[in-house]
Order: structure tokens, then C-alpha cells, then sequence
């Protein structure tokens, strides 16, 4: 156990140069694959954070791209209501008009059809009267009048009477 812990000075140098043979050869053929190996992994990098930069500009970009088509729709929506509601009122306008227009016709033609009546029911009550006059005159003189002749007399008096 004692020669674990001698140090022997040929087999330190040994052992030293055997390193120092390694380590040249390890930075003359090693170096460049690992710096290659380094600076691609540095090129990957940089790329991958250039290109998350342009994917963030996109992405912003399309945002505010949709932020404003959002809010051109709702501004043309609100005009399309407003429309809407415009027209829903004219068409409310114009029903109301077309409804007062034919109850107006309706009213015109009820005081039309009531004018025609009366006028009738005048004729009728004038025809009535004048041969009520007709029958009554005879009966008071008792005698026969010509009926045509006296009829036409008592409807020019009766012509005559005011309307009311």
C-alpha cells in the first residue's frame, strides 16, 4: 500500500508528456470540428431567433390587420342596423299612410253611399207625398183629378220646399 502514494518522477513525466502529446492532438484535429460544431449551433441559434422575430412581426402585423377588420366590420355593421332600422321605419310610415289613405277612401265612399241613400229616401218620401197629395185632394174634392197632371204640379211645389 505504500506504493500507491510514492510519487515516481519518470512516470510523472511520462504521464505529462503523454498528456501534453494528447492535448496537441486533440487541438489539431479536434479544434475545428468543435468550433465548427460551436459556430453552427451559434448560426442555428441566431436563426431560430431572427426568424421568431419575423414570426412575432407577423403575428403582430396580422393582429392589428384583424383589430382593423374587426373593427371595420363592426362600423358597417352598426350601419347596416341603422339601415335596417331607417328602412323599418319607413316601411312603418308608409304602411300607416297606405292604412289612413284606404280608411279615408272607405270613410269617402260610406258618406257617398250615405249621401245616395237619403237622396233616395228623399225621391221616395217626395213620390209618397205627391200621391198622398194627389189621393187626399181627391177625396176633399171627391172627384177624380187627372192623376198626371196634378202629380206634376205637386212635385214642382214640392221642388220648390227647401232641402232640409
Amino acid at each position: 500500500m505504500e506504493r500507491i502514494m510514492d510519487i515516481e518522477p519518470g512516470l510523472m513525466i511520462w504521464t505529462i508528456f503523454s498528456f501534453l502529446i494528447f492535448l496537441a492532438i486533440l487541438v489539431k484535429f479536434g479544434t475545428k470540428p468543435l468550433l465548427n460544431g460551436l459556430n453552427a449551433r451559434e448560426n442555428r441559434i441566431k436563426e431560430a431567433i431572427e426568424n421568431a422575430d419575423k414570426a412575432n412581426e407577423q403575428a403582430q402585423k396580422i393582429l392589428k390587420e384583424t383589430d382593423e377588420k374587426l373593427s371595420t366590420a363592426q362600423i358597417e355593421m352598426a350601419e347596416i342596423v341603422r339601415k335596417g332600422k331607417v328602412q323599418a321605419e319607413e316601411l312603418i310610415k308608409k304602411a300607416s299612410d297606405e292604412a289612413d289613405k284606404v280608411k279615408k277612401q272607405k270613410v269617402d265612399e260610406a258618406i257617398r253611399e250615405i249621401e245616395r241613400n237619403k237622396e233616395n229616401a228623399i225621391k221616395q218620401l217626395r213620390t209618397e207625398v205627391a200621391s198622398l197629395v194627389v189621393a187626399a185632394t181627391e177625396k176633399i174634392l171627391d172627384e177624380t183629378l187627372d192623376k198626371e197632371k196634378h202629380y206634376k204640379m205637386v212635385e214642382s211645389y214640392i221642388a220648390k220646399l227647401p232641402n232640409n
